[in-house]
C-alpha cells in the first residue's frame, strides 16, 4: 500500500464510519498518546524496564499502526501529501546529511 492509498483509505473510513475527523489539535494530542504507548512498549521490550501484566497484551505492530493512522489523519486534515513530503525529506537528507553520519565519530569507533 502506498502512502497516498493509505491517506485515501483513512479518509474514506473517517467519512464512512467515523462521522468526521477530530480537530487537528485533538488529533495531535491523540498522536502524542499513541507515541507514548509505542514508547512504553519499546522501553519494556528493548530497554531495561520490566513488563507490567497490563503491558503484556500490547503489540508493537499494532502500536506503530496506531501512530501511523493518526499521522495519516493529520496529513489529510492539513492538506499534506505524505508521499511528496517523504520524497522531499529524502532529498533533504541526501543533500544535507549524505556524509554527516559517516563522519560522526560516535557512530564510527
Amino acid at each position: 500500500m502506498t502512502l497516498e492509498k493509505a491517506q485515501q483509505q483513512v479518509d474514506n473510513w473517517i467519512k464512512d464510519k467515523g462521522v468526521r475527523y477530530f480537530s487537528e489539535l485533538t488529533n495531535l494530542g491523540i498522536l502524542m498518546e499513541e507515541v507514548g504507548e509505542l514508547s512504553r512498549l519499546m522501553v519494556r521490550t528493548y530497554g531495561e524496564q520490566s513488563f507490567k501484566e497490563s503491558d503484556k497484551k500490547n503489540d508493537l505492530e499494532d502500536e506503530m499502526a496506531d501512530v501511523l493512522w493518526v499521522l495519516l489523519c493529520l496529513a489529510n486534515q492539513t492538506g499534506v501529501n505524505l508521499t511528496t513530503a517523504l520524497e522531499k525529506n529524502f532529498e533533504k537528507k541526501n543533500s544535507r546529511d549524505h556524509q554527516r553520519h559517516k563522519n560522526n565519530p560516535k557512530l564510527n569507533p
